[in-house]
């Protein structure tokens, strides 16, 4: 989707709408910085028009963790922890931004949230990946929450998945929110070493973290309203301007 943190979403852009979240949601929380990394010029002349520092970053920058450690790397004083918000997530979950940054400061080296799939959340899944097969990805996870992997397939597979319907409210399936928290030495660690092969297969970048051994703590969450995923296609704005004009406006104004 080309010049997507642009694209007008009921009237407001992708990147004003994430911008506006990202402060909310940090509002009242110690020593945090928000700051948009990005490789175009017209990107980060939008961020500064709505208040927000913006930091050009090298286009060979390959992933949205590596654009956010560059950012870091240039602010005056040098972060111990960095979160990558992705530009394109700006319907997250209230508390999920600080729920990864209180991960962090009590000793996670990398935090992102999950949510646990109702079984009709996970049949709307089901029916959305048939029209857009790689929006939406899934967690597979341990009962301590480390992750164990992460896919854009529906993971796991439910073997007696009926009798699993009757017997439980909630499915198996952790749906995963395109927010990463990160110790900076882990970061710097990830950002050091080359995508994997499957990192490269499924096309998401925390599983070169899982390949190298470093834990990925995630942290369950209440579902939204909206829906958390990212916006990747035309089918996802259509979808969330109608929830838009079916619920209300959930993105608050800027200050």
């Amino acid at each position: 989707m080309p010049r997507k943190p642009l694209r007008l979403i009921a009237g407001r852009t992708l990147l004003h709408r994430t911008i506006a979240m990202a402060r909310a949601a940090t509002h009242g929380l110690a020593d945090v910085r928000l700051v948009v990394a990005t490789d175009d010029r017209e990107i980060a002349d939008h961020a500064e028009e709505v208040g927000c520092q913006a930091v050009m970053t090298d286009s060979a920058i390959s992933t949205g963790s590596g654009r956010a450690l560059a950012a870091a790397q240039v602010q005056a004083e040098l972060p111990d922890l960095v979160v990558n918000l992705q530009g394109d997530s700006p319907f997250q979950p209230d508390g999920a931004l600080g729920a990864v940054i209180t991960a962090l400061r009590t000793g996670a080296q990398v935090a992102t949230p999950v949510i646990a799939l109702s079984w009709s959340a996970l049949d709307a899944l089901r029916d959305h990946k048939v029209r857009s097969p790689f929006s939406g990805t899934t967690c597979a996870r341990a009962e301590d929450g480390r992750a164990l992997w992460f896919s854009k397939a529906i993971i796991p597979a439910i073997r007696d998945e009926a009798k699993r319907r009757e017997a439980q409210p909630l499915s198996p399936v952790w749906r995963h929110v395109g927010l990463y928290g990160y110790a900076r030495a882990a970061l710097e660690r990830f950002e050091a070493t080359p995508p994997t092969a499957l990192e490269r297969l499924e096309g998401l970048e925390q599983l070169r973290l899982l390949e190298l051994g470093i834990p990925v703590t995630t942290v369950p969450i209440d579902p939204p309203l909206f829906d958390s995923s990212g916006i990747d296609t035309e089918a996802d704005i259509t979808r969330v301007e109608a929830l838009i004009a079916l619920h209300g406006d959930p993105t608050p104004p800027l200050p």
